[in-house]
């Protein structure tokens, strides 16, 4: 039996324990920067196997790290484990179980690795960014390469993750009672739902592919006062972290036309979110292959594919980093942060594909300290297209 066989033994060995730790966090969520439970079920799974657990780490009281191996290169597979207000409609129980069974997998073959693993707790990805702090604050200094799988409809070795940008808008108006004298105020409800339709109108200039959403997260305080304070919230979502804020001062624009035509005055604030994902084909091929043999082809994923945003395209921007998908759900039947998305994440199917992308996972991890060609073909295919 060669040292990948042993890994994949070692994965089915490790089943029962592994879907008992990704059910228990599936019926406790815990949205983002709290997920006490999960990172304990977490943390006491790997210590059970042997490992030493760092907790916390980089100042945030959710995140871990443990590592085994030997001097050389190091691979890091990232758990995350935070659910949404309507619980883990994202099957981010299932991203931690495959990353806890790769682990363990890995981990009976320790001896024989040419290099570190690293098993890094990685909280809020669910709009907290997490592995961005993580990478600032130096967690991640010391590492080659990254690694996850998340559950989606559909199997693909990538994923064509967009970059956000966030912006904020708050519009001040002036009061004055509504029925005796309205044209004494500046309603700055006026102005936010004309800054939704200026936006709207803007959509047809936007290039194909991208989104931009957006909430009133404040309308007024009584409907018998003309409104003098609003509040609203848009993300922009593109290809690329630069068309995405490109979008973004569209909508300041709207924002500021709006004030101007209804006499009130915008405050507008942008931050940078998540950066696009770029997907390092050497390494993703390679996990491609292993899905393969395991069963299910894992093909690139298409460029026009429907995709959200997450934090690992930030991590991919500073080292090599993958990202497959899984299909837990068929197309129609519920995906990602809806309601029906829920019980798929705890389905046998949910866990039967969290163990076969495990060992596709840990296979990957592998090969990249086994073989020296292969992770450099990687970081020169990293170092080529960092900026893309």
């Amino acid at each position: 039996m060669d040292t990948r066989q042993r890994i994949c033994r070692a994965i089915d060995d490790y089943r029962s324990r592994a879907i008992t730790v990704s059910h228990a966090i599936h019926e406790h969520p815990e949205n983002r920067f709290e997920e006490v439970f999960a990172a304990e079920q977490l943390c006491a799974a790997a210590e059970a196997l042997g490992l030493k657990v760092d907790r916390p780490i980089a100042d945030l009281k959710t995140a871990f790290r443990a590592e085994f191996g030997s001097s050389g290169p190091t691979v890091a597979i990232f758990a995350e484990y935070d659910a949404l207000p309507n619980g883990h409609s994202c099957g981010h129980n299932l991203i931690s179980g495959a990353a806890l069974s790769a682990v363990a997998g890995l981990h009976a073959v320790a001896s024989d690795l040419k290099g570190r693993i690293v098993f890094m707790g990685t909280p809020a990805e669910e709009g907290g960014g997490g592995k961005i702090l993580l990478l600032n604050r130096g967690a991640l200094k010391d590492v080659d390469a990254a690694m996850m799988a998340h559950p989606m409809d559909g199997d693909w070795a990538t994923m064509p993750a967009l970059a956000t940008c966030h912006i904020q808008i708050r519009f001040r108006g002036k009061a004055a009672h509504a029925a005796i004298a309205p044209w004494a105020g500046s309603s700055a409800l006026a102005a936010v739902l004309q800054t939704f339709h200026s936006v709207d109108m803007a959509r047809l200039h936007f290039r194909d592919g991208h989104r931009i959403h957006g909430i009133i997260t404040n309308g007024g305080q009584a409907t018998n006062i003309i409104p003098e304070l609003t509040e609203c919230r848009f993300v922009t979502r593109a290809y690329t972290a630069s068309y995405a804020a490109e979008m973004a001062k569209r909508v300041v624009l709207c924002a500021e036309a709006a004030a101007m035509a209804t006499g009130t005055r915008a405050e507008t604030s942008t931050i940078a979110g998540y950066k696009n994902m770029i997907n390092n084909m050497t390494a993703a091929h390679r996990y491609a292959a292993h899905s393969e043999t395991l069963g299910v082809p894992a093909p690139d994923a298409p460029r026009d594919l429907p995709t959200g945003s997450t934090d690992m395209g930030d991590i991919s921007h500073a080292i090599v980093a993958i990202h497959p998908v899984f299909a837990i759900s068929s197309p129609g039947e519920g995906t990602c942060h809806e309601d029906a998305f829920v019980k798929h994440a705890d389905s046998e199917r949910g866990y039967n594909a969290m163990i076969r992308v495990a060992k596709a996972l840990a296979m990957t991890a592998y090969d990249l300290l086994a073989e020296p060609e292969l992770l450099s073909q990687a970081k020169a295919e990293f170092a080529a297209n960092r900026d893309s």
